[in-house]
């Protein structure tokens, strides 16, 4: 845990993407041409998203990416650092393109994205090795799906070995995951479809997502947290359970919501925050980052959030 009064300091190991948004009434039809209404070219990827708002609510956040040698990638690297995040361990390859997201969001905020993880499949073993130092001194750990799972679960056996808090976003879903995996986690993060996907339990109640999140602790995950969207959260350990409501929202754009959810929780739990508190905090900063359009440029900074302690 943080020293009382001192910044938590986090470890981000995953993607940085540039996110190009089209906003329109409506999605498109398979084969047909719609007129959008706007067009945004933001910064994305869901390790730099949760890096982002750790950092603005005030953790010391230190990146471990691969970006491709290229306008974007050096782009990206000078909106991290104007967060004051660490990019020492974000290096950049010529083999590969930075990655991208195209997102379509419809006036209702509801989006879909495509990702090409492009240079973030080029993360190596070297690479996380020569950010060991990051992982061991930091307090917590976040990873995701976005890079190679065999990459993450290496980072995460450093950090488990050297008393670092481990959370686990294993977005965007894939099909085969090894148990492994769950027994390095103090926390795996999921929404509906993803803890759907992983236990192959129905997941529409709040009951059954209770049940869903047994299933993850018996693969040895310590807690588990669902997150519901506009309806709440729900979190479970071997110790307790709970479930919030959500936060009412005039929603703008929901793209980015759950990574916004993720790294404050992340901060706060770092800090030595309960988990009902943390989850309470993090749905309500989410709740604020859809009222606006994009990702990072959504999320609030710490001065804009007045039901914080200061």
């Amino acid at each position: 845990m943080t020293d009382s009064g001192n910044p938590p300091k986090i470890c981000v190991l995953g993607a940085c993407n540039v996110d190009l948004t089209c906003y329109a009434e409506r999605m498109p039809k398979w084969g047909e041409t719609l007129r959008g209404n706007s067009f945004d070219l933001t910064y994305g990827g869901k390790g730099a998203n949760q890096a982002v708002i750790a950092a603005k609510l005030g953790a010391r956040v230190s990146m471990v990416s691969k970006l491709g040698a290229d306008l974007f990638g050096q782009s990206i690297l000078d909106n991290l650092k104007g967060f004051g995040i660490d990019v020492t361990h974000s290096t950049t390859t010529d083999k590969g393109r930075t990655g991208a997201a195209q997102i379509m969001v419809d006036d209702k905020g509801r989006n879909a994205i495509v990702v090409v993880t492009g240079a973030s499949d080029l993360m190596s073993e070297a690479d996380v090795l020569a950010s060991k130092t990051q992982i061991e001194e930091a307090d917590l750990l976040l990873v995701q799906w976005e890079m190679p799972l065999a990459i993450s679960m290496q980072a995460m056996r450093i950090a488990q070995e050297a008393g670092t808090k481990v959370i686990f976003n294993p977005a965007p879903i894939g099909l085969d995951i090894s148990d492994e995996i769950f027994s390095l986690c103090d926390t795996v993060c999921v929404n509906e479809t993803e803890i759907m996907a992983l236990t192959r339990m129905p997941v529409d109640t709040v009951p059954q997502i209770e049940q869903a999140s047994l299933e993850l602790l018996g693969r040895g995950a310590k807690s588990v947290i669902v997150t519901l969207g506009k309806k709440g959260a729900f979190y479970a350990s071997r110790e307790d359970s709970f479930f919030v409501e959500g936060e009412a929202a005039n929603t703008v754009d929901s793209t980015g919501a759950g990574d916004c959810f993720i790294g404050s929780f992340a901060y706060f739990i770092a800090q030595g925050s309960t988990p009902k508190t943390c989850v309470s905090y993090a749905n309500k900063i989410a709740a604020l980052s859809v009222q606006k359009k994009g990702t990072q440029i959504s999320y609030p900074s710490r001065e804009e959030l007045p039901f914080l302690p200061q």
